[in-house]
């Protein structure tokens, strides 16, 4: 099943994953990442090296690991196949850092309109 991918804006206009992954240095990296995410597109949740893990309501994660470094993108899935990309970091610990999944869920607050 096809996923639309949409990133969530701030009133500003800017999308803070799109900024995540453009500040990627690494251009293979980078490349990996994107790959990750038009995979996702064409083939929903069966697309091959991407993990996905429910946080907490409609919250979920995607966990995808490029030239041995672990990305982090928050997401929620709001209406039929529309995936809205909240916030990106890199992972360093075991678990998701509580301020990664605070900024998430504000964001999500923002697109449930408050």
């Amino acid at each position: 099943m096809k996923v639309a991918i949409n990133y969530w804006r701030n009133p500003s206009g800017k999308a803070p994953v799109e900024k995540y992954i453009d500040s990627i240095v690494n251009k293979e990296e980078r490349a990996e990442l994107l790959s990750a995410l038009n995979g996702i597109q064409e083939s929903g949740t069966d697309v091959i090296g991407v993990e996905f893990r429910h946080i907490e309501g409609k919250l979920w994660e995607l966990k995808i690991r490029t030239h041995g470094t672990q990305h982090r993108i928050f997401y929620v899935v709001l209406k039929g196949n529309e995936m809205i990309l909240l916030h990106a970091y890199l992972k360093k610990s075991q678990k998701a850092p509580l301020k990664e999944i605070q900024v998430a869920k504000q964001r999500m607050k923002q697109l449930a309109g408050g």
